[in-house]
């Protein structure tokens, strides 16, 4: 190996080992001695913040599957009013975090809330509290996540969908399947890798979820670790939580993965590809269609924005009272350093395993794309674990200051916890770009003179711009949705949108959570718009 390939594969290696810090941390802390609070817990609600992770899990996952692949059936095979409107509208959730969907909901639906007064306003005084629904507790948690989350599904089997042949569907009709039938015999079953990958994606941010559940009062396994720190200051015990929830994470897709051993998803057919054509939905199916789709656009992004939009016209005084320049710097500070630092890392990372093409290197790389499996909550007590445990072992073993104060509670500690977070966008997305460049354009480089660093800056980097950019933006939408790592590890007085909001709604003070709430959305949303040619790149039009 020569010195200059050593050079990028330590650089590589070095990446992978640090972001694999907090796996590393939760797992080997397991057994680190902790107070009685973990005996008191384990005697009482341990039992139920498994309980209600599980609940909880199941119902996510069984009202996105129904509402993604719903909708995303309907868009891709046929032409109904505003099907291409709604092709990429329906991703607009990603903008509404669950915890300010949860906001919302509550703040309609609560007495005197927002649905007492249109009621009011069109029927006149009346007790109409004792008739309104109430969404709140494990039912309110269900619908908040469902509706935030839902369109992981619902991309990922519209790109399926669109990309099956017509093979598939000519063969149902061949068979006598009605329209249905196909569906569920035939092109589901086909759909079933990205259908699984969405739901896996659910799964993830919905145990990780923190914000609407602590909303509703919800005992889970990420309330607990967040408790188990702040309000009794056992990071032992957070740690030995965090252990649990990775179990249980991990568990899943091992289940999944034994669950389709053997199994074959592709369609062979001597006659090749055939492009799908849409079908033209009239009368009551065109309708129900429209009203189907609508309905889930409406509940996911609509409603939650006309709700935050109201409380801001109504209450205009927490407009003025609200530092929205500060929160605009401190939210674009941390997305732009996050991007650069992320993106810079990632592209070091993915060209030392390229030019090195080591074993040892990919097992490590694998191993650390898997930070985005890990709840932010769980990433942040790993992360302060291990500083404090690195402080007092290390630092003051050999007579130095303390590092505490430059790692927990700073910006540095907040960056180096999204770049943990959210290497794995970075790193996969680069990679899936680089897998675009063939090795035959390295070799002509070295023969031309290039050294390595050179190929990189001048062949590489400008191949995958675009790419690039696309990163930066996801990245970007991720940072400014974020709200456990940014809650625990933000230096004092330094907030962004989401703590704002999330301050907020936890004094109570919903109306005062409006605006950062809104802006919080407007801001995703226009990321989302951007971003939704190449999220939604496809061949119909």
């Amino acid at each position: 190996m020569s010195k200059n390939l050593n050079v990028w594969f330590f650089l590589s290696l070095i990446i992978s080992l640090f972001v694999l810090i907090p796996i590393i941390t939760v797992f080997s802390s397991f057994f680190d001695d902790t107070s009685n609070y973990y005996v008191i817990l384990k005697e009482t609600f341990l039992i139920e913040y498994i309980i209600n992770s599980s609940i909880l899990l199941f119902f996510v996952l069984l009202l996105t599957f129904l509402l993604g692949t719903g909708t995303a059936y309907l868009v891709s095979f046929y032409n109904f009013p505003l099907s291409n409107f709604f092709k990429w509208a329906l991703i607009l959730s990603f903008a509404v975090p669950p915890y300010i969907y949860a906001y919302s909901l509550t703040a309609f639906f609560e007495n005197y809330g927002t649905a007492y007064s249109i009621l009011k306003s069109l029927f006149g005084d009346n007790n109409y509290n004792q008739n309104i629904p109430k969404f709140d507790g494990m039912f309110g948690a269900i619908l908040s996540i469902t509706f935030s989350l839902y369109a992981y599904v619902y991309i990922l089997a519209r790109a399926s969908f669109l990309y099956q042949s017509q093979n598939l569907i000519e063969l149902g009709k061949n068979l006598g399947f009605t329209k249905f039938k196909s569906f569920y015999k035939i092109i589901l079953p086909a759909s079933r890798p990205a259908i699984v990958a969405g739901l896996s994606l659910v799964a993830m941010e919905t145990l990780a979820e923190f914000g609407a559940v602590d909303f509703f009062s919800i005992n889970t396994l990420t309330t607990g670790i967040y408790n188990s720190w702040i309000a009794f200051d056992d990071l032992a015990f957070a740690n030995r939580l965090s252990f649990f929830l990775l179990i249980f994470i991990f568990a899943l897709f091992i289940i999944e993965n034994f669950s389709r051993k053997n199994a074959k998803y592709h369609f062979n057919s001597k006659g090749g590809f055939k492009q799908k054509e849409k079908f033209q939905l009239t009368g009551s199916n065109s309708f129900f269609a429209f009203i189907f789709c609508f309905f889930v656009f409406f509940m996911s992004f609509l409603f939650p924005l006309s709700q935050m939009l109201y409380w801001t016209i109504k209450f205009p005084e927490n407009f003025f009272d609200l530092q929205i320049f500060d929160l605009l710097m401190n939210t674009i500070y941390l997305v732009v350093l996050s991007s650069f630092i992320l993106i810079i890392f990632s592209l070091v990372s993915n060209y030392g395993n390229r030019v090195s093409n080591n074993k040892i290197l990919n097992i490590f790389s694998t191993l650390s794309i898997s930070g985005y499996a890990i709840p932010g909550v769980i990433l942040a007590i790993a992360f302060i674990s291990f500083i404090a445990w690195f402080d007092e072992s290390v630092v003051k073993s050999l007579g130095l200051y303390s590092i505490k104060k430059i790692f927990i509670g700073s910006i540095l500690g907040l960056v180096m916890v999204y770049f943990i977070r959210f290497y794995s966008l970075a790193f996969n997305g680069i990679k899936s770009g680089y897998e675009k460049i063939n090795i035959s354009v390295d070799e002509s480089s070295y023969l031309l003179g290039y050294s390595k660093r050179k190929t990189f800056m001048n062949i590489h980097v400008p191949f995958l711009r675009n790419s690039l950019l696309f990163i930066a933006i996801l990245i970007s939408l991720e940072i400014i949705r974020e709200l456990p790592i940014t809650l625990i590890l933000r230096p004092f007085n330094f907030e962004t949108f989401a703590t704002t909001a999330y301050i907020s709604a936890s004094e109570d003070l919903l109306e005062a959570a409006a605006v950062p709430s809104l802006f919080l959305i407007l801001i995703a949303a226009s990321f989302i718009i951007i971003t939704s040619k190449y999220i939604l790149r496809d061949n119909d039009k």
